[in-house]
């Protein structure tokens, strides 16, 4: 445990000295201003080093060693990062993304490079192209999803075109144009593919769709997957990270299964819904995917994009919000997933219970104690935490594991993702300390996939390109 020079400055969601003041205190006391490690000019350089090295030429690998690949939600989060950069290059990472959409309007989590190897499981195992008759004709996909954070990079990439010339803003609306039909085909695939039982919350089938895979949120309904006979499979991930950080043999056996569910039905949505083992309404997925409708329908507002769309993306913000808001606990505020097949709520101590914190909608007094709890000892307050930022799993919960995937470490990109959104929602101060937290952790220019709690020390894959992304927004 550190000492009281060293803890993290405190959060004061309700009076007191202000946040950021208390903050820049503390800090320029103990640490100096930018750290022991870059400087923020630095920092910046390093990160858009890194991009440019992970760049495959019109996509970019989410890190060169564990995911030779393009995914889905990091592609988005990488877009974000390349725009203050270029926004041409961001736009080239959408266009790459989107032309793998599938026929029924998915974005597939993986966009596998061509040529490239080293990852586990890949275009043979899934073989989308052979059973899916809605993959499409070019790159080889997975067949699940992930969450829809698309429509902030666009955001962010036609916030930094306003800051260039004609020929820039050029580019960016003309990709908006161009895009806009197939950025409505997945939102429209979304509600309705993915709302099956009309509650208001996406339903996810694996719990990779989630992008918290072994997070404590899937532990039961991952015990109601069964594994039946499974193709000999050797994993390469353990090979490349200590495998303690990873999920276990047995967690990749379910994984692995649902796939072959997933197989033997074709992909197919209305299949999908009545044989799967697992099946969840996910409030976190949900929260983003309502915030998301709400960003692309101010982008199409100001842009004067078609009436009847901008209409339907509020429509579905509104009642995607309301099924947040429906799973919440009147007192604190906290959401709640819901285990479909056991016909429960799923009681967990993890980030998801702050979805409505993403996508608004509390009453004040919900929200106000969301805060709180947000920021107090139980997530980012925590005394023993390096940074005040929010682990994935409560340090006081039974399920707790500071150096396990999503069991517990601090993932910047989900710092980044608060950050952003307490900017957006007025609330300044606490998207400061956010920005300022994770640019003192990511200080070492490790740009690691995730980072222990306690330690600050680098886990996962090194050299992540949204952890980079994320400080080149920050720092923009």
């Amino acid at each position: 445990m550190r000492t009281a020079e060293q803890q993290p400055a405190p959060h004061r969601p309700e009076g007191g000295e202000p946040a950021q003041r208390a903050y820049l205190k503390v800090t320029s006391q103990n640490r100096g201003m930018n750290g022991p490690g870059f400087t923020p000019t630095q920092l910046a350089a390093r990160a858009a080093y890194l991009l440019r090295g992970n760049d495959l030429g019109t996509m970019t690998s989410a890190a060169p060693k564990l995911y030779p690949h393009m995914w889905s939600w990091d592609a988005a989060f990488v877009a974000v990062g390349l725009a203050p950069l270029s926004v041409e290059r961001a736009v080239v990472e959408l266009d790459t993304l989107l032309s793998a959409q599938w026929k029924n309007g998915m974005i597939p989590h993986i966009v596998f490079a061509n040529g490239v190897d080293g990852y586990f499981p890949g275009p043979a195992r899934w073989e989308c192209r052979r059973l899916a008759a809605n993959a499409p004709d070019g790159p080889d996909t997975s067949g699940i999803t992930q969450p829809p954070v698309h429509a902030i990079a666009v955001q962010r990439i036609l916030d930094h075109s306003r800051r260039h010339g004609r020929t820039t803003r050029g580019v960016a609306e003309e990709f908006l144009n161009r895009r806009w039909a197939d950025l409505m085909r997945w939102h429209r695939w979304l509600a309705h593919a993915r709302d099956p039982k009309q509650n208001g919350r996406i339903t996810l089938y694996h719990g990779w769709e989630s992008g918290m895979d072994n997070s404590p949120r899937w532990d039961r309904a991952y015990d109601n997957v069964i594994p039946g006979d499974l193709t000999p499979y050797e994993r390469a991930d353990i090979t490349l990270v200590d495998p303690a950080q990873r999920p276990t043999d047995r967690e990749y056996d379910r994984y692995l299964w649902l796939v072959e569910q997933m197989r033997r039905c074709g992909y197919d949505d209305f299949q999908l819904a009545a044989t799967m083992s697992f099946a969840v309404e996910d409030v976190f997925v949900t929260s983003i995917f309502a915030l998301a409708c709400e960003v692309l329908a101010n982008i199409g507002e100001d842009y004067r994009l078609p009436h009847a769309d901008v209409r339907e993306l509020y429509e579905w913000a509104d009642y995607f919000r309301a099924g947040v808001i429906a799973t919440t606990d009147p007192r604190t505020g906290v959401a709640r997933d819901f285990d479909i097949r056991l016909g429960r709520p799923i009681n967990t101590e993890t980030v998801s219970m702050f979805a409505p914190l993403l996508c608004g909608g509390l009453p004040r007094d919900a929200e106000r104690s969301l805060l709180r709890l947000f920021e107090g000892p139980r997530f980012c307050g925590h005394p023993d935490l390096r940074y005040a930022l929010p682990p994935s799993t409560s340090p006081v919960s039974k399920d707790f594991r500071a150096r396990e995937y999503w069991r517990g470490p601090v993932w910047p990109v989900m710092s980044w993702l608060f950050s952003w959104v307490f900017a957006r929602r007025g609330w300044a101060e606490r998207s400061f300390m956010l920005r300022a937290e994770g640019l003192r952790q990511a200080s070492d220019g490790s740009f690691a996939e995730y980072y222990d709690p306690f330690t600050g020390e680098p886990l996962g894959s090194m050299q992540q390109s949204w952890t980079a992304a994320s400080v080149l927004d920050w720092l923009g």
